[in-house]
């Protein structure tokens, strides 16, 4: 797996409650590419959790909006938005169990609408969660002109 290097670190204000390491009360996610996914494996804390040791199944949502995000900027280099999301959660993922990975690849692409998968496991390597992200995309121009958008790369490629 090579990691993914946020290209938004020196942004004046980037901020990203998924993804911006120095935001305290965020998620801090970091990815990895491997062949056509993207990994991410993160560790619960017991601030997102919802039920007792449990960890809130809305963050668990956030964690794939934002894992679904990363496959596009990372595979397509362009921005944009997540249209709908399907989540079917089947067991629960407890804190104390320690790291999760979520995995991500694109599944299908019509123009500017692609279909992303995602599959969180849990710290026993359970299948916990299943995710399905429609994403809207925008044009390369837009991306850059509207969105700060930068390419996202690997530590190899920089």
């Amino acid at each position: 797996m090579k990691r993914i290097v946020n290209p938004w670190l020196d942004v004046e204000g980037y901020g990203c409650f998924g993804c911006a390491p120095h935001n305290d009360r965020g998620l801090r996610m970091e990815f990895y590419e491997d062949g056509e996914n993207v990994v991410s494996v993160w560790t619960p804390r017991i601030e997102f959790q919802g039920w007792n040791n449990t960890l809130h199944g809305g963050i668990q949502a956030t964690l794939a909006d934002e894992i679904a995000s990363w496959v596009i900027f990372r595979k397509l280099q362009v921005g944009g938005v997540t249209s709908k999301m399907e989540v079917k959660y089947l067991r629960p993922v407890l804190i104390s169990d320690g790291a999760i990975t979520l995995r991500a690849s694109i599944v299908e692409k019509r123009r500017n609408l692609v279909r992303v998968a995602i599959e969180i496991t849990n710290g026993k390597g359970e299948r916990a969660t299943e995710v399905e992200c429609l994403y809207f995309t925008f044009s390369e121009e837009r991306s850059k002109e509207e969105f700060y958008f930068r390419p996202f790369l690997t530590e190899d490629e920089l």
